[in-house]
């Protein structure tokens, strides 16, 4: 978990968060509920889930972890409205795409982006909205809550082989090998991709750049280097801008024994957003 505050200061330190940054507010219960059911959403701040129920989620219930659980999915949506306006915008947290309506699961227990693209579309700011999630694991509970929305498209690049063992239906799956490098990666993302913009004609796209592709990840499985990852992201968001849409990025996954390699591996997609956005 400290690779958030991890994030923070290396991008402090780093010059590229000064006057910039938007700070979220706690997401209401009410709110959470477009996406969640309201008993889980109870349960979930009262420490009252079924103990089974919440080994799933993997991590130790505190009201540390809801005051946070409860903000981070604003920090979506509030990215995701800066990137309405300005053309891109990326938030420090974001990308917990295996929470289910009524459960939580892999450290993920409110999904931000099935919470962003259902807001922003009962709020009648987008009509179509590209969710696509080249996080490791294949978005889950993303698929799940959105399966029934027409007007949010969700993509799932992930390695096949790897958590969650049973998976939900996308809109769009492509599971790799494991081993995959980077070129025939990039492949698949770069042809995927246009293919969708071209498709689909989304008024905005949430991007979930995991580095947990990362070939030293610990659970990850793929092999895609370093650079392989900074040209994925630089891909994604100089297309995306090239085409006039905007988008909104999040984390997404990573894992790292070393937490201020895992904070740097997570600040390339900001850092590439930086350069991309001003080259443009």
């Amino acid at each position: 978990m400290s690779k958030f505050v991890r994030l923070y200061q290396y991008l402090k330190q780093s010059g590229l968060i000064k006057s910039n940054i938007v700070k979220p507010k706690q997401a209401t219960l009410e709110a959470l509920s477009i996406v969640h059911d309201i008993n889980y959403l109870r349960a979930m701040c009262e420490n009252a889930v079924d103990e089974k129920a919440w080994r799933r989620v993997g991590l130790p219930w505190s009201q540390g972890l809801i005051n946070r659980t409860l903000t981070a999915p604003n920090g979506t949506l509030v990215a995701a409205r800066v990137a309405l306006q300005k053309g891109l915008a990326c938030h420090l947290a974001g990308g917990t795409h295996h929470a289910h309506a009524d459960f939580g699961s892999g450290f993920c227990m409110i999904n931000d982006l099935a919470y962003t693209a259902k807001s922003l579309l009962a709020e009648g700011r987008v009509n179509k909205v590209l969710i696509f999630d080249l996080d490791v694991h294949q978005g889950d509970g993303t698929a799940s809550i959105l399966a029934d929305e027409a007007n949010a498209y969700t993509c799932s690049i992930h390695c096949e082989k790897n958590f969650p063992f049973r998976k939900f239906n996308s809109d769009l799956d492509i599971g790799l090998a494991i081993g995959l490098k980077d070129a025939e990666y990039l492949h698949v993302v770069q042809a995927t991709l246009e293919r969708l913009l071209e498709e689909q004609k989304p008024d905005l796209v949430l991007y979930d750049a995991g580095v947990d592709v990362w070939q030293d990840d610990v659970l990850g499985r793929l092999d895609i280097s370093w650079q392989g990852i900074k040209q994925r992201d630089e891909y994604v968001i100089n297309t995306c801008l090239k085409s006039g849409i905007p988008i909104a990025t999040v984390i997404g996954g990573g894992y790292d024994k070393d937490h201020d390699r895992l904070a740097r591996r997570h600040a390339i997609v900001i850092e590439t957003a930086n350069e991309v956005f001003y080259r443009n």
